[in-house]
Formats: structure tokens, sequence, C-alpha cells
């Protein structure tokens, strides 16, 4: 058999107040009046702040953004401020044949409307796609698409 081997024990880690340096042999824990002072706290100073110091007053600049919400073009007018120009306006409408135009044609003719009748959803502003602009400078602003 082997001897059993001293292994010291180690102690036990210092306190709180050993750590962060408080002075444990202090038996008050607010400062003492001095002589001249009173003791019912009148006349007495607060301990200086020791801690970070003021910060520097920089200047502060203000920058003002103005965020526009998106606007969902249907196929009626929408007030807005025209991006392009930056005025407040109502958008101005134009029709285009789009793809639902072009299958209600196409499904005419093969129920039979070849004499021409076919070309009935191109005079119906219902089934074309919108082109929505500005009435002052005829920027393109947005478009609404049928399908």
């Amino acid at each position: 058999m082997s001897a059993p081997s001293a292994i010291p024990v180690p102690s036990a880690p210092p306190s709180y107040e050993e750590t962060t340096g408080i002075n444990v042999n202090y038996p008050h824990p607010y400062p003492v009046p001095g002589p001249g002072q009173k003791p019912d706290g009148k006349g007495t100073y607060p301990p200086p702040y020791m801690g970070q110091p003021a910060p520097a007053h920089n200047p502060v600049t203000v920058q003002t953004v103005y965020v526009q919400q998106p606007v969902i073009f249907y196929d009626r007018p929408v007030q807005m401020r025209c991006p392009s120009c930056n005025q407040m306006i109502v958008t101005r409408l134009s029709y285009d044949s789009g793809a639902l135009t072009w299958l209600s044609c196409g499904g005419l003719f093969l129920l039979g409307c070849v004499a021409g009748c076919c070309l009935i959803p191109f005079c119906i502003d219902a089934l074309k796609d919108v082109d929505h602009t500005c009435p002052n400078c005829s920027a393109l602003l947005g478009s609404y698409k049928r399908l």
C-alpha cells in the first residue's frame, strides 16, 4: 500500500468586501459627522461623486426624414404625393389592354363569337389594366393589373 499523500485543503475564497476593497472595519454605514457639524445631518455635505466625468456637450444635428407609406393602386384614382414633382395630386388613369382583355377575347372566340363580337372586351374598361400617372409631370406612378 502506498502512503496517503498530503493534499492541501483550499482555504475559503475572499469575501465580497475584501475583493471590492470596502473597509470591513468601518462600523457605520454613513460617514460620522466631524467636529463642528451637527449630528442631525444639517450642515453636512454629501461626499463628492467619484464616478464618470460629465459628458461633453456635442452639438446635436437633427435631420427630418419623411417616409411615405406604400401606395396600393386599384382601378380608382388615388390621392398621393408625387415622388417626381413632390406635389399632392390625384392620379390620372389610363386604360391599356392586358391579359384579362386578351383572355376574354379568346374565350368569346372559342364560344363562337367570330364575326367581330369577340373584340367587345377591348371596349370595356373594367377588363383592362390601369396605369396611374401624375397630372402635373406625367410620370408613371404605378399600375393595376387585372390578372
